[in-house]
């Protein structure tokens, strides 16, 4: 069965090497390689290989388009999205090669040997998943920041001049600023949550497929579990998928001017 943590490989001072860790280095080179090469390799007259990765962005900025309706915000999300989409599908297809799971050395773990696998998809690992979460969400606020400004972005979220304001309104000005104030700090909650749900989503998906892959290569070892390996390939697609698009919505909420500042100076 496909423990819960990852599983340590080798330690390196205070530093733990797992296997999970190793197929996320694994996908990073591979990016950072692709990403030289593409750079590196423009010309003029483009190749297959440039017109490929062409054809490639054009359709992940129109796809962009349909969510920002503002090409000149698609290209500014393009980066990051486009490699939390690339980063997570490779670490899930990862997974499906032959030898992760099962290429790996005996350990002697709770006086029992057992073989630990030397590769590990990294997106079943709910610390990358986790730290994946908290970073795409750390970033959205600080996009939100340089675009809007430190403090017309925290207004969305903590309304004190709303409340200041209020003051010369009367007894239902304030009333309503404080129930304003309350959904900004709710708004605020609720970041926490996107992250958590963001990893949560993320990691359940793909360890469930490690599990039901184990089972199924558990009862025969050929062509019983091929459907289900096809099935994971769309699963790793289909989170992929989910993962960037949920994190452009979210840039472009942050990107957007606070609640009602458009009526305030109307």
């Amino acid at each position: 069965m496909v423990p819960l943590a990852a599983e340590p490989i080798a330690h390196f001072g205070s530093l733990t090497i797992t296997n999970s860790m190793i197929n996320a280095w694994i996908v990073g080179i591979v990016l950072i390689i692709g990403a030289a090469i593409i750079r590196f390799t423009i010309k003029q007259k483009p190749g297959k290989f440039q017109n490929a990765a062409e054809m490639l962005c054009e359709f992940f900025l129109k796809t962009m388009d349909s969510v920002t309706h503002d090409r000149v915000r698609s290209k500014k999300f393009f980066p990051l999205v486009t490699t939390l989409f690339l980063f997570i599908l490779l670490n899930n297809w990862l997974g499906q090669i032959p030898g992760t799971g099962t290429f790996g050395v005996w350990k002697l773990i709770h006086n029992e040997l057992e073989l630990v696998p030397v590769l590990r998809p990294a997106t079943s690992d709910l610390n990358l998943t986790l730290a994946l979460g908290i970073f795409s969400i750390l970033c959205t606020h600080l996009v939100g920041i340089t675009t809007l400004g430190f403090f017309r972005h925290a207004g969305k979220f903590f309304q004190i001049g709303g409340i200041l304001k209020s003051l010369k309104k009367g007894p239902l000005g304030i009333f309503t600023a404080l129930i304003e104030f309350g959904a900004g700090l709710i708004e605020a909650a609720g970041e926490i949550a996107r992250a958590i749900s963001l990893s949560l989503r993320l990691f359940g998906n793909i360890f469930a497929g490690e599990v039901l892959m184990t089972v199924m290569l558990g009862l025969a070892a050929y062509a019983v579990p091929l459907p289900f390996q096809a099935l994971e390939l769309l699963v790793g697609v289909i989170q992929a998928t989910v993962f960037a698009m949920l994190i452009l919505v979210f840039l472009t909420l942050a990107t957007e001017p606070p609640h009602g500042e458009h009526a305030e100076n109307h």
